[in-house]
């Protein structure tokens, strides 16, 4: 499967769109990515069945790289709540590793394109209603936090994405400051990734019928070519998002997710 000019162009689309969002909003971009990659696989002859989990396990190692950029300039604005990112990272790293090693091999690629698209309809409503937390409602303790870690690690496994979809609205749930919030969503992309591709790899080494330029489930030269063009917007993202309010912006976002939902059920 070759890098044709076209396929470079959509590729680095993609990368610039889902780079910025992921500075903007704190998520992964994996919402957006994993459907367009399923059909660009689909495209050039990939089983479905393959296509999703390739899709799903590319998305993911491209969240190393926009996490890398985007945290960087959250941090410069002292936004990040390192405290959270401690407590939650040790469960996000075994949640992780159970998804993508144990429950995503196990899976047929049909069953997680379902689960995806059902949970990017949950998550896109979550944006929309926006509810406003109890005003005296906190972060959980240490074990709290560990078990929401593991949480948010096994479903952004399963779906291929960097987790903000659950930890920024779980964390304005207990009054974090929604600017501290992305950020600290942003942060915690990279334990999320790193984790999650390792499991990727390892489960795909023995499957058949890969496409050429593949590590596991992972599709490399998309990989490539979405990482360095998401690299590049991610920062610009996330300065977008400590000059305006981005609630309107999330409601948006939430309207094209629906759409996204909707065509990857239907299909």
């Amino acid at each position: 499967m070759t890098l044709e000019p076209l396929l470079i162009i959509e590729l680095a689309l993609l990368g610039v769109g889902t780079g910025f969002l992921a500075g903007l909003l704190g998520i992964g971009g994996g919402m957006l990515m994993v459907p367009f990659i399923t059909i660009i696989l689909s495209q050039r002859g990939v089983a479905p069945d393959l296509a999703v989990k390739m899709a799903i396990a590319t998305s993911m190692a491209t969240i190393i790289f926009t996490s890398i950029a985007s945290v960087r300039a959250h941090h410069k604005r002292g936004a990040v709540r390192w405290d959270i990112v401690k407590r939650l990272a040790p469960g996000i790293v075994v949640g992780s590793m159970v998804g993508s090693l144990g429950v995503f091999a196990l899976l047929k690629g049909s069953y997680l394109a379902i689960f995806f698209g059902l949970f990017v309809s949950l998550s896109a409503t979550q944006m929309f209603l926006d509810k406003k937390p109890k005003p005296t409602r906190q972060m959980p303790g240490t074990g709290g936090q560990l078990a929401a870690g593991g949480f948010i690690g096994f479903l952004s496994g399963l779906v291929g994405a960097g987790g903000g979809f659950i930890s920024v609205p779980f964390m304005s749930w207990c009054n974090v400051a929604i600017h501290n919030a992305v950020a600290t969503s942003a942060a915690l992309g990279f334990p999320i990734a790193v984790a999650n591709v390792a499991g990727y790899v390892i489960s795909g080494q023995s499957v058949q019928n890969l496409p050429p330029a593949s590590f596991g489930y992972i599709w490399l030269p998309a990989l490539a070519v979405i990482a360095v063009c998401s690299f590049l917007t991610a920062p610009l993202g996330a300065r977008t998002a400590h000059g305006m309010d981005i609630r309107p912006l999330k409601k948006a976002f939430a309207t094209v997710l629906y759409a996204l939902s909707a065509y990857f059920l239907l299909r």
